[in-house]
């Protein structure tokens, strides 16, 4: 709806509650999550039997709750450190990848960048399967003629990362590389003409300049890798990060425990993200 033109009243009507049911849609799933991590039953079903904080805080069974469920924390704790390994590995790639792409023009370069957007619409089962078939026949190939045990390409923690890091480190790119698409190159050339080394420009004008986008990067990786499901389910081993940890719990019964850790993760989702607003808005 355009504001300058004038709408009849109905119209209005009708556009504001589009926008209103358009809302609700989306935050009445996120309400009832986190209502019933919060109802004193097994069951995260109505009826309401009563508050409780027994599904973060309980210690005894059968209401055991999130910060006394180590397989939970467990999980907690190797996703957190897939997705730090992997938002670090995709910014530093993203970086390069955006240089390369801005700044250099050579042959091939419009393929590269074609194959760089390719795991973005490869769907994740995809993606995780073709890797896990890559890897497997790579490992079995190597312990065949050379017996060497590569555990590296078998289902594990390093799988995952690599896994999550193919199509998370394009996303890292295109954030990257639209902030250093706006950058004056006329700075640096200004700090080569004072005596500076290229790599001397770089570091001291264009990489702070690039330092919000490299938070957006980072922060968006993070939680990328923290909820990523489909391609992390191919190539896991005995360590599960929370995703998987979740689903093994739901194919069990699902209890109030799981509305509670969503709701904790939903917590920690909007903590990162008002994160990087605050530091994006100090540019």
């Amino acid at each position: 709806m355009i504001p300058t033109i004038p709408q009849s009243r109905p119209f209005r009507f009708a556009y504001s509650a589009y926008v209103i049911l358009f809302f609700l849609y989306l935050a009445l799933p996120l309400l009832v999550v986190t209502v019933f991590a919060f109802n004193d039953s097994q069951f995260p079903s109505l009826p309401w039997e009563g508050f409780t904080w027994n599904w973060f805080f309980g210690d005894s069974a059968p209401m055991i709750g999130v910060f006394h469920e180590r397989p939970i924390l467990r999980a907690i704790g190797t996703s957190a450190f897939i997705g730090a390994a992997v938002s670090l590995l995709a910014v530093a790639v993203g970086v390069s990848n955006a240089f390369l792409f801005t700044r250099h023009k050579f042959r091939g370069r419009g393929l590269l960048y074609v194959l760089m957007l390719l795991p973005l619409v490869i769907p994740g089962i995809v993606l995780g399967i073709s890797i896990l078939v890559f890897s497997s026949t790579v490992a079995n190939s190597v312990w065949d003629s050379m017996k060497w045990d590569l555990e590296v390409l078998r289902p594990g923690l390093t799988l995952v990362i690599l896994g999550q890091f193919s199509f998370i480190a394009t996303i890292a790119t295109l954030v990257i590389s639209a902030r250093l698409q706006k950058f004056d190159q006329t700075l640096e050339e200004a700090a080569l003409n004072l005596g500076a080394t290229h790599l001397t420009a770089v570091r001291t004008i264009t990489i702070p300049y690039l330092a919000p986008a490299m938070v957006g990067a980072f922060v968006v990786a993070f939680l990328m890798s923290f909820e990523n499901f489909n391609t992390t389910l191919m190539l896991v081993g005995s360590d599960a990060p929370l995703t998987i940890a979740m689903f093994d719990r739901l194919k069990e019964g699902s209890t109030p425990l799981l509305n509670a850790v969503s709701l904790l993760l939903m917590l920690g989702s909007s903590c990162l993200a008002l994160i990087m607003i605050a530091f994006q808005r100090r540019d």
